[in-house]
């Protein structure tokens, strides 16, 4: 059973203020972002901050991977924040106390530090650093600083998890294996320059976008002294053991997630659980699925482990659930069946009654709590703001023992903060600020939420809509800029954005939604694209359109449309359908589907999800469905965007349908990204490059070509 009381009531609140807050900006949308300002109407040119610039994005920092501390008092996280100089993102560890006083450094440097966890009796803080040249475990006693480095290793070490006793660390290490060579090469003379040698692929999985071209090796699992020495390997196989390993209260074994199918590269979505004794090093599958098994957990008194994951239906979208079985992999139980949202992050009270977990709902994200009894009950909103870029779902929480709660809290107007919650306890309260000396002396965007049916089904389509800071009622329709997200099984949400606040500083009202194929709406809506995408997501993003249209908000004769990823796809699926647009922008699209399926580092997911037969197999299936197949309809000025060394939508898609409406004779401009992958914006300078060019694209079609209007400015001049 579900009790969502506050979730309910803020909910019924939020549908209530939907029809209000549409209509405000509708009659009196004037009111200046920055809060407690004057309305652009009767503040002076004096008191208005200037709005958010380029340069800013240098300027943003952002919380992220708040650990609690076991008592409750302390918050260790990682403060990220971005060097105009080197034009990379920089992370270092900081510690508060709970109430947001005493904020400090605990591990910075050159070298930064990540992955912060505190053992058990919360004195130490274990963490991932370069600081000594490569990336190695530290340990750090909180009272004294003192700090020392435990390992020597060679790769990476991740995902680090204390023993229950403070002795011990467990951790993920990739193990390289070499691979006899292909072919026998005659020896080069000394002193000889020859070519570097052919890279021979056999593998299915061979690169992965963001990390080029996999090495040859499997991730395992190592345990290693808590005061330093040799990591002992507890894994052992040809198979990757990914993800944090979860200690039994006795610290005899680990519970872990791993495919260790001799088809485990084929099944793409395929993990079970399985317990290693240390002594023996002995593993014990416990559980039989056709689907993933994320995070386990053990249960403090060590008879249940719990777990997020589904049985693979063979759906574009699936949500994941929490389930607890018995530490022997007996009794499986759902808890979150009911909810019919995706779960992430789970953890264990101290009393072990019940599980914590993130969810989204409505573009919006929480922390929860689910009991034993499957009663589930909100702690917090508005988790997030971890993705600077653009406003999608992230965060994270995690839990001390009495109850409290960290997580890392966003808005409309800033990046993720560390907020504090407490099980059982009413509020939430903002511990850092960590943009306050920003945003307060900026005017931002104002943001509205908005709910429209849908032409095609009348069903309800949310969305968000950004003004210009100190937008004026009075100025009449603005240019409208239509950013669509990708996945597409994602969400876009009250969240900052980089990217909405850039465009709107430049004058264009903008509106993101969610239309169907969402996620945080429940399986049924998410699904309507399942096998099904594009199709009528392109009649709910054009009703949001409309809808502003209607209520005098957007000028319908400067429209502009832009997406990545699957919003790439949905962007020139868009200017094949209609030549409303004046201009748009396809980044980093899907234009061919066979070609892309042929392509993409995910090759396996897509003919096992999204269509039904392979290319060969039914070469219509994935022409009707692809832009490509609708280019000889596009009269829409349309600009690609995409990086050199993106490996997820390939530049070859980006490249087809440039030189595909080359050849139609429409105005058209490929922007190639070099060394840069799916991430496009991963850099400073690439989230800045990406919205200019952007803006320098609509600008140049900002303004009709009509030679009557030119004519008649020209008449007027004279006159004057």
């Amino acid at each position: 059973m579900i009790h969502l009381s506050r979730v309910a009531h803020a909910g019924a609140r939020a549908a209530t203020l939907t029809a209000v807050v549409f209509s405000s900006v509708v009659t009196t949308a004037s009111a200046v972002l920055t809060p407690g300002a004057p309305s652009s109407d009767t503040a002076s040119a004096v008191d208005v901050a200037p709005p958010f610039a380029p340069l800013d994005v240098f300027e943003l920092e952002l919380a992220s991977d708040p650990r609690i501390s076991p008592d409750g008092r302390r918050v260790v996280f990682t403060r990220q924040s971005m060097d105009v100089m080197t034009d990379r993102s920089r992370s270092d560890l900081w510690i508060v106390d709970v109430d947001g006083s005493n904020l400090r450094p605990l591990a910075q440097g050159d070298r930064g530090g990540s992955n912060a966890r505190w053992s058990p009796d919360g004195t130490r803080v274990a963490y991932v650093s370069s600081e000594s040249g490569s990336p190695q475990i530290w340990v750090r006693w909180v009272a004294t600083q003192d700090v020392a480095r435990i390992t020597h290793v060679t790769e990476a070490p991740g995902n680090l998890a204390w023993s229950p006793d403070g002795t011990r660390i467990a951790f993920t290490m990739r193990v390289p294996a070499e691979r006899p060579a292909f072919a026998k090469m005659p020896a080069k003379p000394e002193g000889a320059e020859w070519a570097a040698p052919p890279r021979v692929i056999e593998s299915v999985v061979y690169r992965r976008d963001g990390g080029g071209y996999v090495r040859s090796g499997f991730t395992h699992v190592f345990v290693v002294p808590a005061a330093g020495g040799t990591p002992r390997q507890i894994t052992t196989g040809d198979f990757h053991h990914r993800g944090t390993p979860s200690w039994t209260p006795d610290g005899n074994a680990l519970v872990l997630s791993a495919n260790r199918s001799p088809e485990h590269e084929r099944e793409t979505g395929v993990s079970d659980l399985h317990l290693v004794r240390l002594d023996t090093r002995t593993l014990t599958t416990l559980t039989q699925h056709t689907g993933p098994v994320d995070g386990p957990v053990v249960s403090p008194d060590g008879r249940l482990v719990a777990y997020a994951g589904y049985e693979d239906a063979r759906l574009g979208f699936q949500a994941r659930d929490i389930i607890v079985v018995n530490i022997d992999g007996s009794n499986p139980r759902t808890l979150t069946s009911e909810l019919d949202r995706d779960v992430r992050g789970i953890a264990w009270s101290r009393n072990g009654r019940g599980l914590y977990f993130r969810y989204d709902d409505q573009g919006r994200s929480f922390v929860a709590f689910a009991s034993l009894d499957a009663e589930i009950e909100t702690i917090a909103s508005d988790v997030g703001g971890t993705t600077l870029g653009r406003p999608y779902s992230s965060g994270s929480f995690t839990v001390a023992n009495d109850g409290r709660v960290a997580f890392t809290q966003c808005t409309e107007h800033r990046p993720a903060d560390v907020a504090v919650a407490r099980h059982g306890a009413p509020g939430v309260e903002r511990i850092t600020a960590l943009n306050d000396d920003l945003v307060e002396h900026r005017s931002m965007a104002t943001i509205k939420e908005i709910r429209v049916p849908s032409s095609y089904d009348e069903r309800e389509i949310q969305g968000w809509l950004a003004l210009p800071p100190g937008h004026d009622s009075s100025a009449g329709p603005y240019p409208l800029i239509l950013e669509i997200h990708g996945g597409p099984f994602a969400n876009y949400g009250p969240r900052f954005s980089a990217e909405v606040q850039l465009y709107a500083a430049a004058g264009y009202a903008v509106l993101y939604m969610n239309p169907r194929g969402s996620t945080s709406y429940g399986s049924e809506f998410a699904n309507l694209i399942d096998r099904n995408y594009p199709s009528q997501d392109y009649d709910d993003l054009m009703s949001g359109v409309d809808a502003l249209i209607e209520r005098g908000i957007a000028d319908p004769d400067a429209l502009f449309v832009t997406g990545g990823s699957g919003g790439g796809v949905l962007t020139a699926w868009i200017v094949g359908k209609t030549d409303r647009f004046r201009a748009a922008v396809s980044a980093k699209p899907v234009i061919n589907w066979a070609s892309f399926a042929l392509m993409t580092d995910m090759y396996f997911y897509v003919q096992d999800y999204w269509f039904d037969e392979l290319p060969w197999e039914n070469p219509l299936a994935y022409a009707e469905r692809s832009p490509l197949s609708l280019v000889g309809n596009v009269t829409t000025p349309t600009m690609l965007l995409t990086g050199e060394e993106d490996y997820r939508t390939p530049m070859a898609e980006s490249e087809q349908y440039y030189q595909a409406l080359v050849l139609r004779g429409i105005d058209t401009a490929l922007v190639r990204i070099p060394d840069a992958s799916h991430g496009i914006t991963a850099r400073p300078s690439r989230l800045i490059a990406k919205t200019a060019y952007i803006l320098a694209w609509f600008e140049r079609y900002r303004e009709p070509k009509d030679e009557s209007a030119a004519a008649d400015a020209a008449s007027s001049a004279e006159r004057d």
